[in-house]
């Protein structure tokens, strides 16, 4: 199987392709950007498919990460995701930022609870934890850090994740034992893939995953919207388009 992996989700634009038996990917880019994530997933999708032989009609799977992160980058890379799945008439699965930052903590043994936190602002973080085999401990939600202890409970903790130091700060004060094994913003687009391959659409659905409310209102559809407007069909669109080119 051979899956096109996307993430926009947090500040970085991601793509990679993988075939399930290899150890790396075929191509594969990210750049680390807090803005500006819709003019530049298409361009970096079209360099990454260059470089696979068969192009995109070669795939069998596209994975895009659902959240949780920021409402705008979700929806441009579901929306991608979406599109392009559709054009090349292949499944679509949703992989959670949380899990594929915890990913790499989790494959190596750990005697304590595994946690990847986002930090969500305004003294939040989106997190979920991890057993030493993977069990997910705490699903995934937006609360505060002295919160997010009291759920985790004695530790030790390994923690990944921006959110990361905003934990491990409770931790200690609480006398917690704590490591961070890294505050990376955004995930490994490989193991996005890794996890892709792993997911079935009907359990790993491609549908965001919100905490919490958007700092924005959407605006309705207008009839007659000016050229230039966009709105989810219309980021779709091109997407689409190169993948039947």
């Amino acid at each position: 199987m051979r899956i096109l992996a996307i993430d926009t989700a947090l500040p970085a634009v991601s793509a990679c392709v993988l075939d399930h038996d290899a150890a790396a990917p075929i191509a594969v880019e990210t750049i680390e950007m807090e803005r500006g994530h819709a003019e530049a997933l298409l361009p970096l999708i079209k360099r990454v498919m260059s470089k696979v032989e068969g192009g995109f009609a070669s795939l069998d799977r596209v994975a895009v990460t659902v959240g949780p992160g920021s409402f705008t980058g979700i929806r441009i890379g579901l929306a991608a995701g979406q599109a392009i799945a559709l054009a090349c008439k292949t499944e679509i699965v949703g992989v959670s930022t949380l899990a594929a930052l915890a990913a790499p903590l989790i494959i190596d043994p750990f005697d304590g609870v595994v946690a990847a936190a986002i930090d969500a602002r305004h003294d939040k973080v989106y997190i979920a934890a991890f057993g030493p085999d993977g069990r997910p401990l705490l699903s995934p939600r937006r609360i505060s850090p002295h919160e997010a202890l009291r759920a985790l409970g004695t530790g030790p903790l390994l923690l990944t994740g921006s959110g990361a130091s905003l934990l491990a700060k409770e931790a200690r004060a609480r006398g917690v034992p704590v490591r961070i094994a890294s505050e990376r913003p955004a995930p490994d687009i490989a193991l996005v893939a890794r996890l892709g391959l792993a997911a079935q659409p009907d359990t790993a659905p491609a549908r965001p995953l919100y905490l919490k409310e958007p700092d924005v209102t959407m605006p309705a559809a207008r009839p007659n919207a000016p050229k230039g407007a966009v709105g989810l069909g219309d980021a779709a669109a091109p997407a689409a388009a190169a993948a039947q080119a």
